[in-house]
């Protein structure tokens, strides 16, 4: 019988591209999956922004209390962004994917940010040998998991594409099922490094601008679309606005309209 993990690697064998949303909850977990979604992810920032914390901050336990969250919310298969991991070292991104694999999730994302922003991006060789380890870990465990590897120095004002490709390729070497640069915000940067690869790329489209089409992204190479924290954002972003509009109006337009109660209740009811 086909697992989660099978059905998610054989998403990345389809051709084309196919879209993986990120939910912050049950709830929207719940409503993505049944829109016709065919895998789910988790979100870093949104996961912890719904805690009240910053990105980054959330102890690892808690991280993982949310990946199974995720996971037993649908019947979906969930990849999970692990940001860099538990520890900085090689051994510490293994002890990771054994951790997260053991709450269900399909697959996973490490990152090369190392969380301190006066050094963000971690060496070239530990970076490797980081996803090394986790490719290691992964081909240990009792089934599949889909292992993606991250780039993130555009997020951190290190705009050498060379140097991105560079290290999504040692990345790949490693072992890497897929690679992952979020930042890419141009079609032509964005086929040039699908291009400079030989396995899935994921892009997220949740960056200011990003305007490309599921056709657009496909043709220029992407396997994999993510969302990132985009529809969080959007979520509390009308929030926010509504509040504002009772607040400083006094009035209670934006309010009165949010999706009808009893779509919801039916979503609810099927999930």
């Amino acid at each position: 019988m086909q697992t989660k993990a099978d059905t998610f690697r054989n998403l990345h064998m389809g051709g084309g591209a196919f879209v993986m949303p990120n939910p912050w909850d049950i709830g929207s977990a719940r409503i993505l999956a049944s829109m016709g979604y065919e895998a789910l992810a988790t979100t870093s920032s949104g996961m912890a922004h719904r805690l009240g914390r910053p990105e980054g901050t959330v102890p690892s336990e808690q991280m993982l209390e949310h990946c199974r969250e995720i996971v037993a919310a649908t019947p979906l298969p969930v990849s999970a962004d692990l940001e860099k991991g538990i520890g900085d070292s090689p051994q510490s991104v293994a002890e990771t994917i054994r951790l997260a694999a053991g709450t269900g999730l399909a697959g996973g994302s490490i990152e090369d940010h190392t969380g301190r922003h006066d050094d963000p991006i971690y060496g070239y060789s530990l970076a490797v040998e980081r996803v090394a380890a986790a490719v290691e870990a992964c081909r240990a465990l009792p089934e599949d998991f889909v292992l993606t590897a991250r780039c993130e120095s555009l997020l951190w004002g290190k705009t050498d594409l060379d140097d991105v490709i560079r290290r999504l390729q040692a990345y790949e070497a490693a072992g890497a099922d897929v690679l992952y640069a979020p930042g890419l915000d141009d079609l032509a940067a964005i086929r040039t490094v699908c291009s400079a690869l030989g396995k899935p790329v994921n892009v997220v489209m949740e960056m200011p601008g990003a305007v490309f089409s599921i056709a657009d992204l496909a043709d220029a190479g992407v396997t994999r679309i993510s969302i990132g924290s985009g529809f969080f954002r959007v979520a509390y972003g009308a929030f926010i606005d509504a509040a504002r509009e009772v607040k400083d109006q006094g009035t209670f337009g934006r309010a009165g309209r949010g999706i009808d109660f009893a779509e919801l209740e039916e979503i609810f009811k099927l999930g």
